[in-house]
């Protein structure tokens, strides 16, 4: 994996980055060799955030985890991100069994073992997508109680997602064709 530190308000010594690179080898044997992987890490006053992005052929992995500590925050991202890799390289061999096309995306990991979980679908729900904007959708949204809305921009007549960020601000997920 390649490495590209960002650091805000911390000093990024060479020494730091090694330790943090250590603990990311961890999960090394999961991930292709040409991945290249983005460690973001944020002090706030007492807060340690750390943000580790991984770039994929044709996936991105993301964890965040803020911690007193910056390398307790490190090792809970690894935790994070080896769950992520073990559950996206499960799906993709499932898909690949169905699906000749998922093949090519496979073939990047080599064929170690891993093991099998399953997704299992317990509901399926159908509604209509109706045309409103963001606004509106978000106002849907806190009507019904949930953490995001699907709905059909009547602007751009594309189907839109808003959703709740932690911070309690909102977000807006748009298709990029």
């Amino acid at each position: 994996m390649r490495y590209t530190f960002i650091g805000k308000n911390i000093d990024l010594t060479e020494n730091f980055q090694n330790k943090i690179s250590a603990k990311l080898n961890r999960i090394a044997k999961l991930i292709p060799e040409d991945a290249e992987t983005v460690v973001k890490l944020t002090v706030v006053r007492l807060d340690n955030t750390a943000e580790v992005t991984v770039k994929l052929p044709k996936r991105i992995l993301r964890a965040e985890v803020t911690q007193n500590d910056m390398m307790a925050a490190i090792d809970e991202i690894v935790d994070i991100l080896e769950s992520q890799m073990v559950r996206y390289k499960s799906r993709l061999k499932d898909k690949a069994k169905r699906n000749p096309g998922f093949g090519d995306e496979l073939s990047v990991f080599g064929d170690d073992n891993v093991a099998d979980e399953g997704v299992e679908i317990m509901r399926t729900k159908h509604f209509s997508v109706k045309p409103m904007d963001a606004e509106e959708a978000v106002m849907e949204m806190e009507l019904l109680g949930h953490n995001f809305f699907v709905f059909r921009n009547a602007d751009t007549d594309e189907v839109a997602v808003v959703y709740k960020r932690k911070d309690g601000k909102y977000g807006l997920i748009e298709p990029e064709y």
